[in-house]
């Protein structure tokens, strides 16, 4: 049973129309399909024809103390009718302010890390709640990579995700390369470091898993999403996989996108994996 799903973007819309490879499911970024038409709101409908559709958002900037843009979320609800997609998530991220006091709040274009305290948990379930009674439907949440940590984090990152599926009601979107990415950045054990979150994290809310590349920046390693998954990202993939069961597993891959055959060949190896895992649990 495949369960694993590929990211579906522009270069390969019309060869996986035609070849219709067997995948667990495609996502597709939400604000790439919020016109009323045009060629590539036709072409998501075709895909929805052969595969279940995951909607992963970018820009609702849920960690945002002005709160939403009401223009984004009403697109964003009349997607999630059109397309009825199987999950709809985003970031945990800010990205909206205003650039002085009392001016009408802008998007950064970026997502930007949230302080893990009380005040941002307070302010991320308001937001996911909103977005949740908008769209009458669950969204799941995803932690980020960073590349600062706030002087006044007061929760554990982990207990912070939990709290906000407890408080909220959504779900997790467990994304390993970024676990990874942060654990390398701040001079840890990437594998040690991102089995721990995910040890620390409630089974019952991960509803999918992201994989994806990284790429060496100088001193730092950057989230870029344009190469195979690297070895530590599959060391906790296992890990995660013997402790939470068969997850929905997506392969991302944004920059330097390949030949479609090279993210079925991921989306298999995380295919296998699992197999592996539910033979270890048995």
């Amino acid at each position: 049973m495949n369960q694993a799903g590929i990211g579906w973007r522009q270069p390969h819309y019309g060869v996986l129309l035609e070849r219709r490879p067997g995948v667990g499911f495609i996502e597709v970024h939400s604000e790439n399909f919020f016109g009323d038409g045009g060629a590539a709101l036709a072409v998501l409908e075709r895909g929805r024809e052969h595969y279940p559709v995951s909607l992963h958002g970018v820009g609702l900037a849920l960690g945002s103390a002005v709160g939403l843009d009401r223009w984004h979320l009403e697109r964003l609800q009349r997607l999630v009718q059109r397309i009825d997609p199987v999950r709809v998530s985003d970031h945990a991220c800010f990205a909206r302010a205003p650039l002085q006091s009392g001016q009408p709040a802008v998007h950064g274009s970026d997502l930007l890390p949230i302080a893990f305290t009380d005040a941002a948990l307070d302010i991320m379930v308001r937001n996911v709640q909103q977005v949740q009674e908008t769209l009458r439907r669950t969204i799941a949440v995803e932690n980020l990579s960073a590349y600062l940590r706030w002087a006044d984090d007061s929760i554990d990152e982990a207990q912070f995700f939990n709290r906000l599926a407890q408080r909220s009601g959504c779900s997790l979107l467990l994304d390993l390369n970024n676990l990874v990415v942060n654990a390398i950045n701040q001079g840890a054990d990437p594998v040690a470091a991102a089995c721990r979150f995910v040890d620390a994290i409630d089974p019952s809310h991960v509803a999918e898993i992201h994989l994806a590349g990284f790429s060496a920046q100088g001193p730092m390693v950057i989230d870029d999403h344009g190469s195979r998954v690297h070895d530590p990202v599959w060391q906790v993939y296992r890990h995660t996989m013997q402790r939470l069961g068969r997850v929905p597993t997506l392969i991302e891959w944004d920059t330097d996108i390949p030949a479609l055959d090279v993210l079925l060949d991921e989306a298999r190896h995380a295919d296998a994996v699992m197999a592996e895992a539910s033979e270890v649990m048995a």
